[in-house]
């Protein structure tokens, strides 16, 4: 054995408590390889570097000198933009991993744009902003991004209990969806 091995494995006898760390995803990829022969409408896959449902996909027969290609047709699911691609086959592209969280609203700063939302565990997220709050590199907002902001200002003025739909994807969230919570 090499020299101090045997000093470095006896600091700690068997049944002595050790002090263990969390692992997180740091790490974790954000996308999943996929056959572009594979994909279906329904999934979800990045074009140009959007996270998108297919919307439409269709396959062009095997060509005298080439492989068949998939045409697709994507509705980002942030913006709700409409993005095009094709690729042969047999073209390994990108599913990204789609998380769909709801949370309960705690607070609304208007001013900053942001919001803070009750975890399951007691904690607070307050790392989302208002859905007409522009994602850099994103489209503007939408109307559906602006009604959904005034519905959760107004509801939230109003002293009601909100429960929103947070949608993720590559490392960004977005709220989708706002509904009155039971109290």
């Amino acid at each position: 054995s090499p020299a101090g091995a045997n000093q470095i494995c006896g600091l700690f006898a068997m049944g002595d408590d050790i002090e263990t760390f969390e692992t997180t995803d740091a790490g974790a990829s954000l996308t999943k390889p996929i056959s572009c022969g594979d994909l279906k409408k329904g999934y979800h896959v990045v074009i140009k570097g959007h996270p998108c449902k297919i919307s439409d996909i269709s396959f062009s027969k095997t060509g005298k000198h080439g492989s068949a290609k998939g045409h697709m047709f994507g509705i980002d699911i942030f913006t709700g933009r409409k993005y095009e691609d094709v690729q042969p086959g047999h073209a390994a592209m990108e599913e990204p991993f789609v998380t769909r969280e709801i949370y309960q609203l705690i607070n609304v700063e208007e001013d900053a744009g942001t919001v803070s939302l009750l975890l399951p565990d007691g904690n607070t997220k307050d790392d989302l902003n208002l859905p007409d709050v522009p994602i850099p590199g994103q489209a503007e907002p939408s109307d559906d991004d602006r009604e959904r902001t005034e519905k959760i200002k107004t509801m939230f003025n109003d002293g009601k209990s909100i429960l929103v739909v947070v949608i993720g994807a590559l490392g960004m969230e977005k709220i989708m969806d706002v509904q009155e919570g039971r109290d």
